[in-house]
Formats: structure tokens, C-alpha cells, sequence
């Protein structure tokens, strides 16, 4: 039988278009990989740095990469992608150019006799006050309608310097690297939500991305916290066969908290 596959945080624009160019020409080359062993694929939010639709006018570039996902679904491979908190204003462009379906919500889904619960990560549960506040605020119909009043240029000028602001804060936090470091499982708050389900229901994988540190970590027993890591630095995704899921690093190395 033929796969699953999971990738999440792309961040497709960050941080010049050189460097982003070199990250999807990676990542199609991947899909070009795993096209022909490939049954639905899940590209689980962040795919874009910041993404806005106006009712006539769609982002320019990642041409090559859309294409590429068209191909998939034009193959029969359905393509599955979550909003993040980097690009939750999706309209329905890619539903009608290359046939995506979008998802706002957790989703459950069950392969090989495996339940799955899988969301990009952000605003779940009460743990992370900060980023439920802002997921509230941008997710709000009224500010998107308003935000599409503002030119095209000023939008993207704005989306592109808040999302550079924000990696300026954890850079000085830890100026030595961008990365956050997994903070353990009493701390994280994507184990913790987890957990918080497991509490009314089982689920073999909670699968993530979001935090941009890859992980595949048993939280209680039979189930596992997986984590997609990120394209920026680790180049990390999951794949579920019949044997079970297994997370990998498309450049190699051993950049996975297990």
C-alpha cells in the first residue's frame, strides 16, 4: 500500500526570495520523491510566510511549487493543507486552481488501522494565552474584510515586517540560533494539549507542526506526539506506512527529538 506523508512550515517568502527560491526548488524535489509511493499528502500550515487572497489578485511566485501540487491532485493524491498562524487567510484560490482542500480545524483521520489528530499546532487548548490573542484577532471576518481595503503593497509590506519582528525577538533570545528548543513534556504546549485529549479520547499520533522542532515522542501509552519541524533549518517531515510512522530529515543528520 502506498504511503501518508506530512509536512508543515515551509515559510515560502522568508527571508529573501533568493533563499526561498533554493527552499522550493527542496521541496519539490521531495515531492518529486515521494509522488510515486504517495496516497494523500498533508502539508500542515506555514507553507507560506504570509499569504493574503484579494477577491481578483493572489500572491505572485511559488509557481513551480503549485504546479507541483496540482500535479498530485490531477494524479489522483489528494492534497490536504492546513491554515497556520503565518498563513490563516487563505480564500479559495488553491481549492479552485489546484483542486487543495483547506482546513481551519483539528481533523481526525484513521490509515492502517491508526487514529490521527492533526492541526498545524497554534491556538490550542489554553496553554499559549499570546498566541490565542492574536489567532482571535487576525481570524476575526471584520479585520479581514477591512485588511482587504488596504493596498496590495502596503498589505504584503506589512506581513512580511511582522513576521520579521518576530524572529527578531527570539533571536535575541537566544542569538546563537533561531531554533526553539524543545522545552520537555511537562512544558510543551502542543504535549500538553495532547494529553488534555487523550483525557476523552485515544489517538496513536498527534501530529503537529508549528513549534519547528521535529519530534516524535511517546506521551502516554501506544500514543505519540509528532512534530514536523520546519524547512528553514531542518528540512524534516513524517511519513505513515503500514509499520507505523516515522519521522525523517530530508538533508539528513540527526535533527529530531525522539
Amino acid at each position: 500500500m502506498k504511503n501518508i506523508y506530512f509536512a508543515s512550515d515551509f515559510h515560502f517568502g522568508f527571508p529573501t526570495e533568493e533563499e526561498s527560491a533554493e527552499r522550493e526548488a527542496l521541496v519539490i524535489k521531495w515531492l518529486d520523491e515521494i509522488k510515486p509511493n504517495c496516497a494523500e499528502l498533508f502539508l500542515v500550515g506555514d507553507v507560506f510566510d504570509f499569504w493574503f487572497e484579494y477577491k481578483y489578485v493572489a500572491p505572485q511566485g511559488y509557481i513551480r511549487f503549485l504546479s507541483k501540487l496540482a500535479e498530485f491532485v490531477e494524479s489522483g493524491i489528494p492534497v490536504n493543507i492546513f491554515r497556520g498562524n503565518h498563513d490563516m487567510w487563505y480564500g479559495d484560490y488553491l481549492t479552485r486552481e489546484i483542486g487543495a482542500t483547506i482546513y481551519m480545524e483539528p481533523i481526525v483521520r484513521e490509515y492502517f488501522g491508526k487514529k490521527l489528530y492533526i492541526h498545524h499546532g497554534h491556538a490550542l487548548g489554553s496553554y499559549d494565552k499570546g498566541m490565542n490573542f492574536l489567532n482571535a484577532f487576525f481570524s476575526n471576518s471584520v479585520l479581514q474584510f477591512l485588511f482587504s481595503f488596504v493596498p496590495t503593497n502596503w498589505a504584503y509590506g506589512f506581513g512580511r515586517a511582522w513576521s520579521r519582528h518576530n524572529r527578531k525577538k527570539r533571536a535575541k533570545r537566544a542569538p546563537e540560533k533561531q531554533l526553539p528548543d524543545y522545552c520537555g513534556d511537562d512544558k510543551e504546549y502542543l504535549v500538553l494539549y495532547a494529553k488534555d485529549v487523550l483525557t476523552e479520547k485515544f489517538y496513536d499520533y498527534f501530529v503537529f507542526g508549528h513549534r519547528h522542532v521535529a519530534a516524535d515522542r511517546e506521551i502516554a501509552p501506544g500514543s505519540r506526539y509528532v512534530n514536523l519541524g520546519n524547512w528553514i533549518w531542518n528540512s524534516t517531515y513524517a511519513v505513515l506506512s503500514e509499520n507505523g510512522m516515522e519521522v525523517k530529515s530530508y538533508k539528513g543528520g540527526d535533527t529530531i527529538i525522539r
